[in-house]
């Protein structure tokens, strides 16, 4: 099955925002070379439409993910508890560090597993609960 996305570059650190259309194994080697290094931020999205976008940004174990579903709304996906509410996790929003509450942060793992969900089936609304910005 084939995506479009669009990641940090694992050699300069900082986002390439050229989308590539591939197969589903070029975006999970993309984000296995990221993760060995520490931290990304993706955009991945259908062949078939515009919207919507998942995206993924993290650091070390910690993830943010983020619904843009057209040009005017996008919406958070509420944390699975990885950290408490109070705490506060930075990652990579393309090439800057923005920082989240732990009501927003997910395990890594957890995180890649519902991006490769949205993958197969372009069913975001199966992921979670989604606070919209």
């Amino acid at each position: 099955m084939s995506v479009v996305w669009a990641a940090t570059s694992p050699d300069s650190g900082l986002f390439h925002p050229v989308e590539r259309r591939s197969e589903v194994k070029d975006l999970s080697d993309r984000f296995n070379d990221l993760r060995s290094r520490g931290q990304g931020y993706v955009e991945v999205r259908s062949p078939n439409g515009e919207f919507p976008v998942l995206i993924l940004a993290f650091r070390d174990d910690h993830a943010i993910v983020h619904l843009m579903s057209d040009t005017a709304r996008m919406s958070l996906l509420v944390g699975d508890g990885t950290v408490p509410s109070g705490a506060v996790v930075e990652v990579p929003i393309m090439d800057d560090l923005a920082a989240y509450t732990g009501d927003f942060v997910l395990d890594i793992d957890r995180a890649w597993d519902l991006v490769h969900y949205f993958t197969q089936t372009r069913a975001a609304s199966a992921l979670g609960e989604w606070c919209q910005l």
